[in-house]
């Protein structure tokens, strides 16, 4: 792969789940080695293993190094950062070994990022109970690892679909929780932290709506003043600072004005909210990327689908999404 193409790094994720089959058959494709030159890392023999099942004619590489990693169309570069007994691996079932695994995976990429030697990482689904069984108790997910290894101060989860961009306040909170954590300061940090991300990635000011917490918009307070006390406020302030933020609108039409091109991206206050919004509209389509690091991460939106890893069923129309929109995201191209 020729040295003026960006390395990029796509980790393999559990073992046990899909994460190796949609790597082998998005690698078997040739659109995606057009402009990055990317590499897994993972399992040179679950790759292999889910190659097969998927009948797919794809040459495996073990890379022992990050400068021999050279995958072209057909033949995948295989970074292996952590020893793994395939044999001892049951597809489908949560395990600590797998666990442990994909995390090792995610943190040789992050760095690999660190150090300069790649420009983007792209992951495939880990298992929360999986990494939790490994001990990794303050690992929820992928965010929380990268808040942990890169000590960034303040990290969100922005999802991605055709036609609609969604950050998030918070994400693995209770609802409980989730409603106390919408304040102003809070507010206005996610805000300044997505209009920031949005702007480097897509070299331009981003319009961003933030959606009501409450029943239509609270009802002047009748139905809750969070959003007279906390969101409006911290709009006002966003404002201040010169960013394009608008709001708070009902979340129960926010998302379709978003759709229609009214805004560039939605500032969801907690998970559901936004979750269900994008899988909704497009949940094949979807990604994820993290903001407030300093490289760009994109992940497909799912799960490791236990319950069809291993028969050749999984989709892997997701990872070529993260994939591409990560090589747009490290140019500024990103829409």
């Amino acid at each position: 792969m020729g040295a003026d193409k960006p390395r990029l790094a796509v980790t393999m994720g559990d073992p046990a789940g899909i994460g190796p089959e949609i790597a082998v058959k998005t690698f078997a494709t040739g659109d995606i080695f057009e402009y990055a030159s990317p590499f897994v890392i993972g399992s040179a023999e679950a790759l292999r293993r889910a190659a097969h099942a998927a009948e797919l004619d794809l040459d495996i590489a073990v890379a022992q190094r990050i400068e021999d990693c050279n995958s072209t169309p057909g033949r995948m570069s295989v970074l292996e950062v952590h020893p793994l007994d395939m044999d001892s691996v049951t597809i489908g079932k949560v395990s600590a070994a797998c666990g442990e695994a994909a995390v090792r995976y995610f943190e040789a990429s992050i760095r690999l990022a660190q150090a300069g030697s790649i420009a983007g990482v792209v992951t495939c689904p880990i298992n929360k109970e999986a990494v939790h069984a490994a001990g990794f108790h303050g690992d929820i997910g992928h965010q929380e690892i990268l808040a942990r290894m890169t000590e960034a101060p303040l990290t969100a989860t922005l999802l991605i679909t055709e036609g609609l961009k969604v950050a998030h306040l918070s994400t693995h909170l209770s609802l409980g929780d989730a409603v106390r954590y919408v304040r102003q300061p809070i507010l206005v940090e996610k805000l300044r932290l997505t209009s920031q991300s949005l702007e480097r990635w897509c070299s331009r000011k981003p319009k961003i709506a933030v959606s009501a917490l409450n029943p239509h918009g609270g009802e002047g307070g009748m139905l809750g003043r969070e959003e007279i006390d906390e969101i409006a406020p911290a709009v006002k302030a966003a404002q201040a600072e010169g960013m394009h933020v608008v709001g708070p609108y009902p979340a129960d039409s926010v998302f379709y004005r978003a759709i229609a091109g009214e805004f560039d991206a939605v500032l969801a206050l907690y998970h559901d909210q936004g979750h269900i919004a994008i899988k909704v509209h497009n949940f094949e389509d979807s990604i994820t990327a993290t903001m407030g690091i300093p490289f760009v991460r994109t992940s497909v939106d799912h799960g490791t689908a236990f319950d069809i890893a291993g028969k050749n069923l999984a989709n892997p129309k997701s990872l070529g999404v993260a994939m591409r929109a990560a090589i747009a995201m490290m140019n500024g191209q990103f829409s």
